[in-house]
């Protein structure tokens, strides 16, 4: 699979099948954690209160963070934090930016907080799960609880048996893993995955949540993408369900999102291509297809640096300097 395959955003689909299933997150993966806690309880996600300690945020790095206000068995409030590591890479500071958050929700909210990672690289050998430093007379030793995904794929049993629907997500994340450079075996496998979903008998709303999560993270090429809905198409034809249309509604739902993001680069575009020709002049073909080739990323710099342009050499130097073709 290419670099263009790959989705700017990937923790959105991560946050959103956390806050559909936080309970369900919280005794697949930390079932230790999840006994102390009643249920009957409403959960609050903190999202306020945890961009208020996470003002470092670095950019370029893919995860997720979920704040979590719940309530133990015994009546006491108690704050989780959940983090997704989704960067391919393991990071070397990050059993340090653990204990950070973990200290500045104290520091700031006076709370307690239980820090928990789920980590999604595949590097078998890395496995933080605690920050500590030791003086003669000072010492500290901060553990949190992590999960490895990569650990699952040796219980693949259980996961096809689980009803659990972090067992779908966490399928879907390994196969996701495993044919980066098989679009094809992916294709098989989000088919049979989504075809599972039905097999299990889940409500409409289950099977759309998880869909969602399931087609986000499992990028096709576009000509592997449209047989893939072909086939999907003729599947939900055979079914005799209510909700038979459902993978249609869903992929009229994804396109008009996808639909929203082209009109806005399209838009884009043309403003800074008029910006472009007051600043600079006319513009020759090949360098107009140039920007035009520019992601919504790449457009939005060109729309701050083009205000220094004097000449289209200022121009061809930016792009050269963005690696455009």
């Amino acid at each position: 699979m290419t670099e263009e395959l790959q989705r700017a955003d990937n923790d959105s689909p991560w946050k959103e099948i956390l806050e559909a299933y936080f309970p369900q997150a919280m005794q697949f993966f930390f079932p230790q954690t999840a006994a102390l806690l009643n249920w009957e309880r409403p959960h609050e996600f903190l999202d306020k209160e945890f961009q208020q300690i996470a003002r470092e945020a670095e950019l370029g790095r893919r995860y997720a963070d979920k704040l979590v206000k719940v309530w133990q068995i015994d009546g006491e409030e108690v704050w989780l934090l959940i983090h997704v590591e989704i960067q391919a890479k393991p990071e070397d500071n990050f059993a340090e930016r653990m204990f950070l958050y973990n200290l500045r929700i104290f520091d700031k909210f006076a709370k307690p907080a239980i820090s928990l990672a789920i980590l999604c690289d595949a590097d078998s050998t890395w496995r933080p799960n605690q920050y500590s430093y030791n003086y003669p007379d000072c010492s500290l030793v901060f553990q949190f609880g992590t999960v490895k995904l990569l650990d699952y794929q040796n219980h693949w049993t259980e996961l096809e048996t689980s009803d659990n629907p972090f067992a779908t997500v966490v399928m879907a994340h390994l196969k996701t893993q495993q044919t980066s450079k098989q679009p094809g075996e992916r294709k098989n496998w989000k088919f049979s995955l989504i075809r599972r979903l039905y097999e299990q008998g889940l409500a409409e709303r289950d099977i759309r949540n998880l869909y969602r999560f399931i087609d986000w993270v499992m990028i096709l090429p576009k000509a592997l993408e449209a047989e893939f809905w072909q086939d999907f198409k003729l599947f939900e034809q055979e079914l005799t369900m209510p909700y038979i249309t459902t993978g249609e509604r869903i992929g009229y739902e994804r396109g008009k999102e996808e639909g929203k993001q082209e009109g806005k680069q399209e838009q884009t575009q043309a403003l800074i291509l008029r910006q472009l020709q007051r600043r600079v002049g006319n513009l020759p073909d090949e360098v107009r297809q140039q920007v035009q080739n520019l992601s919504l990323e790449q457009l939005e710099a060109l729309s701050e640096a083009l205000l220094d342009f004097s000449a289209i050499a200022d121009l061809l130097n930016w792009l050269q300097a963005n690696q455009t073709a």
